[in-house]
């Protein structure tokens, strides 16, 4: 009854753990805010699904029911991070909350299973409960610190001092183990600060080009990282100096824009790797054992060629909870926590893992594009390079991709140092999302009072168009009223002509005749008598 509830169990957590993917990629696509509280109220669903099925399972194969104390605190702690996110943050980005329960619920699976079978039975699960609380309370203080602290660009030499300083504590008096200096012992907590060092670096970094892109300050800001990076060699620490290295190079060129600086700075990777390779025994470890594991098995290549196994004998949908050998692989709950789970949950799941972690940076990369602060939109392409890159290295390094480099996995692996420093990335990012929130708000009220200045324009300019047309109209009906007065005036004048021409003519037809008119016609017949007479005088005297 067991060995079918297993086998079942894998198979539906892979559909599951699909849809969950699935999920992550169709949020983009939503234009509204209802789809995308769906979606993201369906991938809640999901990951308490996946969560209940993985620990029934482990619990008919283990007849323990302090797995069910653990899946319950872990329930619990999953429900309280998405509630007081969406209760204190409203304005976070979701898909990453969800995302980042998902990657702790499954580390939690693959630690639970892990650890059943140690010399103290689920201590390492609980530890790693204790480190997910801790690790929830900074990710809550950390975004609304981001909103306040408007100053944190100015802190350019205070982050590379601090920074420098804590890698060379490690580097001077922490113990070596696993051929490398990675970190020393607080009481019964030991501390990586590499860990932590690299969000101080990457502070560093955006601080420092943000304030000038100039030649002279490249250099300098070039030698502060290249010496970050050479303690970090120095300590054998390869994993976290190749991560400064791409992250500082990322950032150089994105700020600078110059191809120059990043042939440069690839150029100067390859000769410190080969001059790295000749000088450290370690290395060459590393090397050769990456080249041929099983050549070099017992010296140094047993680690890869386990993981290999692992790998292959999990399949595409892996051998069920309880039904693999992952005990065989060294540090498998750290270093090669990708292989345990690729053997009995899948290579289904763990690709389908995989992609979660791409969707958050994706979504990192968003919130840095949409960014106005050119100094935020550092920080967030370089947090965001620093964990997909430390993704890549350890799922590369399990894989026998790249050479082995002994990194974590964010969120999955088991580890304080490495859980804490990831939370604080995510609640920085958290932050910087919510900065850009405040940045479309105060955009859009900038743009609501420019439309509102220009409403009161238009309607001043109405007024004044209506104000001068009523006046042009005003004009217009007094020019009309004098021209009709000149027309009336024209008007009487030409009746009274008329008036006194038909007076004339009607005195003409009466026959009375005025004084002046009276000798003008008279005098005509007496001047004819006068002639008439005057002839017949002269005929006479002739």
């Amino acid at each position: 009854m067991a060995n079918i509830i297993i086998q079942v169990s894998k198979y539906l957590i892979i559909i599951l753990m699909a849809a969950y993917t699935f999920s992550c990629f169709s949020i983009f696509t939503r234009s509204y805010e209802d789809e995308e509280n769906k979606v993201l109220i369906r991938q809640d669903v999901l990951l308490f699904m996946i969560q209940i099925t993985a620990f029934i399972a482990m619990y008919f194969a283990t007849q323990d029911l302090r797995m069910m104390f653990i899946y319950g605190a872990l329930a619990v702690i999953v429900m309280a991070v998405i509630l007081l996110y969406n209760l204190i943050y409203p304005n976070v980005s979701r898909l990453v909350v969800n995302n980042m329960c998902m990657l702790i619920t499954a580390g939690m699976i693959m630690i639970t299973r892990l650890s059943a079978q140690s010399k103290s039975p689920y201590g390492i699960a609980i530890r790693q409960l204790v480190f997910v609380v801790v690790g929830i309370v900074f990710g809550l203080i950390v975004p609304v610190l981001i909103r306040k602290m408007t100053f944190l660009e100015n802190w350019t030499y205070i982050y590379a001092a601090v920074g420098g300083a804590a890698l060379l504590i490690v580097a001077l008096f922490a113990a070596t183990l696993g051929g490398a200096k990675l970190s020393f012992n607080i009481g019964p907590v030991s501390l990586q600060p590499s860990e932590f060092v690299k969000i101080l670096f990457v502070f560093f970094v955006a601080a420092s080009l943000n304030k000038s892109t100039e030649f002279k300050n490249v250099v300098v800001t070039t030698a502060i990282a290249a010496a970050h990076v050479l303690i970090l060699v120095l300590s054998t620490d390869l994993g976290a100096a190749l991560i400064f290295f791409i992250v500082y190079l990322i950032m150089l060129y994105v700020a600078t824009r110059q191809p120059l600086y990043a042939i440069a700075g690839v150029a100067a990777g390859c000769g410190a790797a080969v001059v790295g390779y000749h000088l450290f025994s370690h290395i060459k470890v590393r090397v050769a054992a990456w080249q041929d594991p099983f050549a070099a098995y017992s010296e140094g290549g047993y680690q890869i060629a386990q993981s290999l196994f692992a790998i292959g004998s999990g399949g595409w949908f892996g051998t069920g909870l309880f039904r693999g050998q992952p005990d065989t692989i060294p540090v498998a709950e750290t270093d090669l926590i990708f292989s345990a789970m690729t053997e009995e949950m899948g290579l289904i799941f763990t690709l389908c893992l995989i992609l979660v972690c791409v969707s958050c940076y994706v979504m990192f990369l968003n919130i840095a594009m949409e960014l106005r602060n050119f100094f935020y939109k550092l920080v967030a392409l370089g947090l965001g390079t620093c964990y997909i890159f430390q993704v890549f290295l350890q799922i590369g390094g399990v894989t026998k991709f790249i050479p082995l480099t002994g990194v974590t996995l964010p969120f999955v692996s088991y580890g304080g140092s490495s859980l804490l420093s990831t939370m604080i990335m995510f609640g920085i990012i958290q932050g910087l999302y919510i900065v850009r929130e405040d940045e479309e708000a105060e955009e859009e009220h900038q743009i609501e009072m420019q439309r509102a200045r220009q409403r009161n324009r238009s309607r001043q300019n109405e007024r004044r168009r209506q104000s001068s047309s009523n006046a042009k109209s005003g004009r217009s009906r007094q020019d009309g009223r004098d021209r009709r007065r000149e027309y009336d005036g024209d008007n009487r004048d030409r009746a009274r002509q008329r008036e006194r021409d038909l007076r004339n003519e009607s005195g003409r037809t009466t026959g009375k005749k005025t004084t002046k008119s009276r000798p003008r016609f008279e005098d005509v017949p007496e001047q004819r008598q006068q002639r008439q007479r005057r002839t017949r005088s002269e005929q006479r005297v002739r």
